[in-house]
């Protein structure tokens, strides 16, 4: 007769698949592999369509399909980059350039974003400030605020100053806005019971309204910095003595498309950067929210 195991031994074989990975460990895996693999399709499909594009173009301007002279093509921008980077540019090094039209365009994102968060805030928790001042608001905000740089170059000049203001009031109105939703979106019931623990109005402002607004805010800030550099970039190219927005005009000026190509390139990867940083220091502060759906955290 053949032996029948023991109970400790029957409930040992059965609990021998748990002391390995659970179910629940598998699927975490599981999905972690997914996602990655999905980064690296998403990378490379990207980097795919880039040289698509690039390659497609080339071809089209050394074909002739399009005008060389006016549209360029990608390996004259190359070539005017490593010109600019290795030689710098009629106004001088190519760094400065950049570090030129980046502290204008900081400064003004800068100042842009302070006040629009601060009035945001203000009008959203004082409705009499709001109902007052709100009119005008609407009205400073439907101005093409473009045209006020040829403006901003009378009052102040062809140095920085000229720029920074066009940035500031390109950038102001996003963060205002959404600094003002943020404060009107708050709960209530948060409000109410800060209030019932015996809150002060400021200790409400800075504990419960700013918090509850900051994702508010930080969504501005995505769009506000690239709305910054614009307002840099045209201020320069209407008049300035530095910056990339002058190495625009410059290379309009002298039918230089490849210099236009290459200044916008510039741009692009500082833009980018800035995007970067922007999305790097939303994800630390925000570790706490839930990720949506096809969201990568």
């Amino acid at each position: 007769m053949s032996e029948v195991p023991s109970m400790p031994e029957t409930l040992s074989a059965k609990a021998a698949p748990v002391l390995g990975k659970t179910p629940g460990t598998n699927r975490s895996a599981a999905r972690a592999r997914a996602a990655r693999k999905r980064a690296v399709l998403v990378q490379s499909t990207r980097a795919l369509v880039l040289l698509g594009v690039i390659g497609l173009w080339e071809w089209m301007s050394r074909a002739e399909v399009i005008d060389p002279f006016n549209f360029s093509m990608p390996s004259k921008i190359w070539a005017q980059l490593k010109q600019w980077a290795l030689h710098g540019t009629a106004q001088g090094s190519l760094w400065e350039q950049i570090w030129y039209t980046l502290y204008e365009a900081l400064l003004g994102w800068g100042i842009g974003v302070v006040a629009g968060v601060v009035l945001g805030i203000a009008f959203g928790r004082i409705a009499f400030l709001a109902d007052v001042l709100g009119p005008y608001i609407k009205v400073l905000n439907a101005l093409p605020r473009i045209v006020l740089a040829p403006i901003f170059l009378i009052w102040f000049g062809l140095g920085p100053a000229s720029k920074v203001a066009s940035a500031v009031v390109l950038v102001f109105f996003p963060v205002f806005f959404n600094a003002f939703q943020g404060a009107r979106e708050v709960d209530r019931n948060l409000v109410a019971n800060s209030r019932i623990l015996g809150a002060s109005n400021r200790q409400v402002t800075l504990q419960v309204v700013i918090p509850s607004a900051t994702s508010w805010i930080f969504t501005s800030l995505h769009v506000s910095f690239g709305f910054a550099l614009i307002g840099a970039i045209v201020g320069e190219y209407i008049g300035a003595t530095k910056g990339l927005g002058l190495l625009v005009s410059s290379s309009q000026g002298t039918f230089n498309a490849a210099g236009v190509y290459a200044a916008m390139v510039i741009l692009a990867v500082v833009a980018l950067l800035a995007e970067g940083l922007l999305t790097f220091l939303e994800k630390r502060l925000f570790r706490w929210k839930p990720a949506q759906p096809g969201e990568d955290r």
